[in-house]
């Protein structure tokens, strides 16, 4: 386990203070282990620390921290971890690194369909995975996810990876509703119309449509308020300007969504802490900020979407429980394998 633990910490980029400087049992600290971006995330931090005098200590990495926890084990300091999509989540408590969330407070804010059954996650924000669709070379206003297997688009779309974890929960969310068969023969019309190999992040595909490269591709929603109010980097608000947002099955059963969310962590030193901060992480107050500065979809009811996210249009979310599209990841990621998806066209 020793060796394990040292191949994991020197895989991980960590970007605030080691927690070897704050002890992980002082009063009124919280240790974070976090796959969101500190600079996303710190705003929320701030406010809370104001709202209950309560330290934040962060560990950032990209990938790992789950294994980290596991191989800690009881002298893990983590006592929550903050990750994005459904799958990480559901796959911490697959690792065997959670407790539950015992919280009315939690449990009077965060809807049912976006929290573990047994409480071992819990969603925080909402993004939908919609369709970027170039202003010049697209006129439909609406599509819908079965579309994107229609032979007009050969050679027009442009995705990520398939075995991304965004890219895994929609295709476990059509295997949720059309079964593994039909999923099969829909995700290779996808592969047979992708105008290259699965290839970059979100923002690389809208980028492709500005090249020319494509005329549509998938992407999260928020990536549009990254891109359009990025001005370090001012090209990304051309990318931005080339594109519209098109939400899939808007009239039907609506467009998939997954989460941003934590769970707490199963050895949390800190746990009255923690459970205070996913309390505050459920509040109005916190929605409202994870809704103004991420350009998220808040799921405490009530909170109202930023302006800029109303700019895009309506979103109308696919009501499938985000428990049972993590029962379908396995399939999913099977069917992406299966069909050659990250291979590209066969032709």
């Amino acid at each position: 386990m020793r060796s394990t633990f040292r191949t994991l910490t020197g895989a991980l980029a960590l970007t605030t203070a080691a927690f070897a400087a704050a002890p992980a049992l002082a009063d009124g600290e919280v240790n974070i282990y976090s796959y969101r971006q500190p600079f996303l995330i710190q705003p929320l931090l701030d406010a809370f620390t104001a709202d209950t005098g309560i330290k934040t200590n962060v560990v950032f990495a990209s990938k790992g921290l789950g294994e980290r926890i596991a191989a800690e084990g009881d002298n893990s300091p983590a006592d929550v971890l903050l990750t994005v999509d459904i799958g990480r989540l559901d796959g911490a408590k697959q690792l065997g690194i959670t407790q539950p969330v015992v919280s009315d407070v939690v449990d009077g804010n965060i809807p049912a369909q976006f929290r573990d059954p047994e409480g071992h996650w819990i969603g925080l924000t909402n993004r939908a995975r919609v369709v970027y669709a170039s202003k010049d070379r697209v006129d439909q206003d609406t599509i819908t996810y079965e579309d994107l297997a229609d032979p007009k688009w050969k050679g027009r779309l442009c995705t990520r990876s398939g075995q991304h974890v965004y890219t895994i929960g929609l295709i476990a969310s059509m295997v949720a509703h059309h079964g593994a068969e039909k999923t099969e023969e829909w995700l290779a019309g996808v592969r047979e119309n992708l105008a290259r190999k699965p290839a970059g992040n979100d923002r690389a595909q809208v980028k492709a449509i500005f090249a020319g490269e494509c005329d549509i591709a998938i992407g999260n929603t928020y990536y549009m308020g990254k891109m359009e109010t990025n001005d370090k980097e001012p090209e990304q608000k051309e990318w931005a300007n080339s594109v519209r947002i098109l939400f899939p099955n808007a009239d039907a059963r609506g467009t998939h969504v997954n989460l941003a969310g934590i769970v707490l962590a199963k050895n949390a030193p800190n746990k009255d802490n923690a459970v205070k901060l996913i309390e505050f992480l459920s509040s109005s107050n916190a929605q409202q900020i994870y809704a103004e500065t991420n350009f998220e979809y808040p799921v405490t009811p009530g909170v109202e979407v930023s302006e800029r996210v109303q700019s895009w249009g309506e979103l109308t979310p696919d009501d499938l429980s985000l428990a049972d599209i993590a029962k379908n990841r396995k399939t999913a990621s099977e069917l992406v394998d299966k069909v050659g998806f990250d291979n590209g066209p066969a032709s």
